[in-house]
């Protein structure tokens, strides 16, 4: 039955007379002189073709356009669809495109840093309009009325919202607004009396301790408020709580004295750091009520259930005691020629005022780092390189910070009244607080928390400790200042050279 034609089940029946059939299977013949238009699908497909790494690939991109395998037989004379996609597969040479540049999830906003910068400036004003009333002897430690009472009440208050802050954050990314406005109610309450006790365990020695307890509890309750509305991501907000502060200290300053009686003055001085306060504080309940009520949604529960619980209590304890070495630290490059040489010492506005400016700029320049740090990875091909690249990524941007820092120190010290501070040793201890500063918070920004917390810790103490041992030697409190910072951000700086270097840290 040699003549006789075979059909496969479900075949189509061959077409053309019954006497002259060729098989299905047979490709056809295409004259030599005639040009063969797989070439032109080669040149349509190629870089589908060019980036395949299997002719399968091209021939299921060639059933998705639609052609079908009696299509392949008659446009190109092939068998099927897989022939067809093997001679294309072997035609076009691979050459795999670069994927495209993923949007970068660290990309900073530079009038986000600008607007957080002038929000963690402008309190200062406060403190500058109610000097006057904080009059009297020195407290016990050389420092004009009241100082003493509203340092360690800045600092508890700085130690407690640095660890709400963590907890709030966490919160945030665990069940969104309405979980971390549920901690920021509960917590941010909670710290002002802490401050508060703070203030009155150290301005109990004052002979009329009123105003420095009273302008204390202002002060503790602001930070609580001001926590709250920078993280849930209010700065503007904060911004128009400090606007009057800042106008009326201004009017202050420009208006000759004679043009507005004492009285007057004393009232506006007393005014507008309480406004500013309350106004604070009225916009943070009204966002943790609001939090409260957009997280009543089912896309916010969805968002609290996929994001997991919170962490144990405890996690956020290293983020506290950071920001109190942190705050201590800052407060002896303030305060430390005060507590070192008494009060004809160099003043310490020019420095509060850089520092806090400059968080603004530290703020964006940890989100480039983080950036930089992730294109390190994607651009490396081995460990040695990706080490490399994040070195220099973590370098760069920590010098763009200490250059921002010595531009707001030199500034602000020239247009501080009275000129720039007398003691040139003064700028290197605060660059060296800068990099204490920045270092540890990029640590922390990739969970991090302990050592930067242990290092800085152990620098306060250190530093708060040399005038006991030092005092009244050659070095001063600035050289001993940089010493120690310099110290602490070296080992600060190697351990973030070490975590970035690594390719588990930007998963």
């Amino acid at each position: 039955m040699s003549g006789t034609l075979r059909l496969v089940p479900g075949a189509p029946p061959p077409q053309g007379s019954p006497g002259r059939t060729a098989p299905a299977a047979r490709s056809r013949r295409r004259p030599s002189w005639a040009a063969d238009p797989l070439d032109a699908l080669a040149e349509e497909l190629a870089e589908v073709c060019a980036a395949a790494v299997h002719p399968d690939e091209i021939a299921a991109h060639l059933e998705s356009e639609g052609l079908t395998g009696e299509q392949i037989q008659r446009r190109y004379g092939r068998r099927d669809t897989f022939e067809a996609a093997a001679e294309l597969f072997a035609r076009v040479p691979r050459a795999f495109p670069e994927p495209p540049p993923a949007p970068d999830p660290w990309r900073g906003d530079p009038g986000t840093a600008l607007l957080r910068g002038l929000v963690f400036t402008l309190p200062g004003l406060g403190y500058a309009l109610a000097a006057p009333f904080l009059t009297g002897p020195p407290d016990r430690l050389g420092l004009p009325a009241g100082t003493g009472a509203l340092a360690a009440s800045a600092l508890a208050a700085w130690a407690w919202n640095q660890a709400l802050a963590h907890r709030a954050y966490a919160a945030l990314a665990a069940g969104g607004r309405a979980a971390a406005g549920r901690v920021l109610r509960a917590g941010a309450p909670a710290g002002a009396p802490i401050a508060l006790a703070a203030a009155l365990a150290t301005a109990a020695p004052l002979p009329a301790p009123g105003a420095a307890l009273l302008f204390a509890a202002g002060q503790a309750v602001y930070l609580a408020a001001a926590t709250v509305l920078l993280v849930l991501a209010r700065e503007r907000l904060l911004l128009f709580a400090l606007l009057p502060l800042a106008l009326g200290a201004a009017a202050l300053t420009l208006l000759p004295p004679e043009a507005v009686p004492e009285a007057v003055r004393a009232a506006v001085r007393a005014a507008l750091p309480a406004a500013a306060a309350c106004a604070a504080v009225a916009a943070a309940v009204r966002e943790t009520v609001r939090a409260a009520r957009d997280g009543t949604g089912g896309a916010e529960e969805g968002g609290a259930a996929a994001g997991g619980a919170l962490p144990a209590r405890r996690a956020s304890v290293p983020y506290g005691l950071f920001g109190l070495g942190c705050g201590v630290l800052t407060a002896l490059a303030a305060l430390g020629g005060t507590l070192w040489h008494g009060a004809g010492a160099a003043q310490a506005g020019p420095v509060v005022v850089a520092l806090s400016l400059s968080m603004g700029a530290a703020e964006w320049l940890l989100y480039r780092c983080r950036s930089l740090a992730l294109a390190a990875l994607a651009r490396s091909t081995t460990a040695a390189g990706l080490r490399w690249r994040a070195a220099g990524a973590l370098g760069v941007c920590l010098a763009g910070y200490l250059a921002a820092l010595a531009a707001l120190v030199l500034a602000t010290a020239a247009l501080w009244p009275g000129g720039p501070p007398a003691d040139p040793a003064r700028l290197p201890a605060v660059l060296a607080l800068g990099a204490v500063l920045w270092t540890g918070l990029l640590l922390q920004a990739f969970g991090a928390a302990r050592t930067p917390a242990a290092v800085t810790a152990a620098a306060a103490a250190l530093c708060a400790a040399a005038p006991l041992w030092l005092h009244p030697g050659p070095p001063g409190p600035d050289t001993v200042l940089t010493a120690v910072c310099a110290a602490a951000a070296l080992v600060l700086l190697a351990a973030a050279a070490t975590l970035l270097g690594r390719i588990t840290t930007h998963r």
